[in-house]
């Protein structure tokens, strides 16, 4: 996720033609359509010392992977580790404002973790039930603790209470939650299930690692270093961020380096390697430039493992197959042909929030849906279990309203592709994708049109039908030059509780 303080979140941003299909450009200028948003803040901290085009040799998934990362078009982000048991709504991240006691008390929280209400078959069956067409699992957060059975094991640690302040020492455990007394892997169960429902899968990992302390000082890690300044091109940030909770540890020696980044890529080869096919490896935050060329290889090591797991761009700049924009929508379609998906979490964070009121509702949802497809990208909703693995009864809820929108609506979404243009939106309350063959349109009304559906960029075949989703018969409608298309809406349908659906509406519109 992106750097934020604890309460802010992240906040930053021919008419009937379609945008083609990705497989009938994808490649043929691949630099360009790899290139990450300039304003990306990620790509930002990496571009100084990341490659523009990457090195000969690498490559990226298939046409066939971003086809389908194209279908998608809405899923659910998960965010669950420590924190939900400490609480937090925004993942680790108020890990870095407590003092080192609190640390300290923290990382011995799995101890007594035994999340008993955990049912992977009722996560995916929620999911898939009700819309979504894949997941994204948070195995390890910003804060070290793998939610897998790793095999790796950390060296060393901090010492946050150790008489006259914090102090390394040596370790020896996979600080998991194998070693807690649930003792059962999270990510594996999850693959399972939700392959078993046709759900794809995005694990995602972070590359710092604020409970090794061989992964310091990258990406805010608690732990900085006299010369932070040459290992993290984001050093002064951090140390902002860290404020008087700084700790200053000796230098990592060449040995904590190589240990290090042994085990980031253990750690990557284990998720590729033990939980079957995985469509997407949702990478975090970033390391730094003395040890990119480590990084590098671990890329074309992923590529051996999985040659078609999109790899998001966090900390491999124009190396990645997608990015993901956060905590906002952007304004326009894309200014980049890397594919896209939003991310935006549901309540206050992406982690457990207890309130009920924090959580923005299905025609949010729904909206951000209609609103990113039309624009060529997808939604990803971001929800957190508590700390026994239960969602809040206020989003299940609101997932389950979505779904039964999208069980309306859903052809007018899923493996649809963007109009050429600025021809996605008419105003502000209209949106439009279209199927794939270039021959139908879908229009979508964010606010309920009235008696006539007024549409200036579109024009049917004359013969065309019109429909409506989840309206059984055809509409009628006129067109000419001057006024454009006009459908008439059915007075049947003027009272809101005899409408096809809640809170947006959409029409099927034949064009070629």
């Amino acid at each position: 996720m992106q750097r934020r303080t604890f309460l802010s979140g992240a906040a930053l941003a021919c008419a009937s033609r379609l945008v083609p299909s990705r497989r009938s450009f994808a490649f043929e200028n691949p630099h360009l359509l790899h290139h990450l948003p300039l304003d990306d803040p990620h790509y930002r901290c990496v571009k100084s010392y990341i490659e523009e085009a990457p090195v000969p040799g690498y490559q990226w998934a298939s046409p066939a992977a971003y086809e389908a990362f194209h279908d998608m078009k809405y899923g659910v982000r998960i965010h669950w580790g420590l924190y939900s048991v400490a609480g937090f709504a925004h993942e680790s991240w108020p890990f870095l404002d407590l003092g080192y006691a609190e640390r300290a008390h923290y990382n011995e929280m799995y101890k007594n973790w035994n999340p008993t209400g955990f049912d992977a078959d009722e996560w995916t069956s929620l999911f898939s039930e009700n819309g979504m067409r894949m997941f994204a699992f948070t195995t390890k957060h910003h804060e070290g603790f793998s939610m897998f059975d790793t095999r790796t094991r950390v060296r060393q640690r901090i010492r946050w209470d150790a008489a006259g302040g914090p102090t390394l020492e040596n370790s020896d455990l996979a600080y998991s939650i194998m070693e807690t007394p649930f003792r059962r892997d999270i990510v594996k169960e999850l693959c399972a299930a939700g392959r078993k429902r046709d759900l794809r899968i995005a694990l995602y990992f972070s590359h710092p690692d604020w409970y090794d302390a061989d992964f310091r000082p990258y990406a805010d890690h608690p732990a900085q270093v006299p010369s932070s300044a040459n290992l993290d091109t984001e050093w002064m940030e951090s140390r902002k961020r860290l404020g008087r909770l700084i700790w200053m540890a000796p230098d990592p020696t060449p040995e904590a380096v190589t240990r290090m980044m042994a085990r980031h890529r253990a750690q990557i080869e284990e998720l590729l390697t033990n939980y079957g096919d995985i469509q997407m490896l949702s990478l975090d935050q970033w390391l730094g430039p003395t040890v990119w060329p480590q990084l590098r290889q671990t890329l074309f090591r992923i590529r051996e493992l999985q040659p078609n797991v999109m790899v998001r761009a966090r900390g491999i700049g124009n190396y990645g197959d997608y990015y993901t924009p956060e905590g906002f929508i952007p304004g326009s379609k894309s200014n980049t042909g890397m594919p896209w998906m939003v991310i935006y979490p549901l309540a206050s964070g992406f982690s457990y929030d207890p309130e009920a009121a924090h959580y923005k509702g299905a025609k949010w949802i729904v909206d951000n849906i209609i609103d990113t497809a039309a624009k060529g990208g997808s939604f990803q909703v971001g929800i957190g279990p508590d700390a026994t693995g239960r969602f809040h009864p206020a989003a299940i809820e609101q997932v389950k309203q979505v779904g039964a929108w999208l069980k309306t609506c859903g052809p007018g979404i899923y493996a649809t592709r963007s109009r050429d243009g600025e021809h996605w939106r008419e105003g502000e309350a209209i949106r439009f994708t279209g199927a794939k063959d270039n021959q139908t349109i879908y229009c979508f009304a964010l606010q309920w049109p009235g008696k006539v559906l007024n549409l200036r960029t579109v024009r049917p075949q004359p013969d065309s039908r019109i429909s409506m989703f989840g309206y059984p018969d055809a509409l009628r409608w006129n067109f000419d030059s001057a006024n454009g298309l006009n459908i008439e809406i059915p007075e049947a349908l003027a009272a809101e509780s005899r409408r096809p659906s809640d809170y947006a509406w959409g029409w099927t519109i034949r064009v070629g």
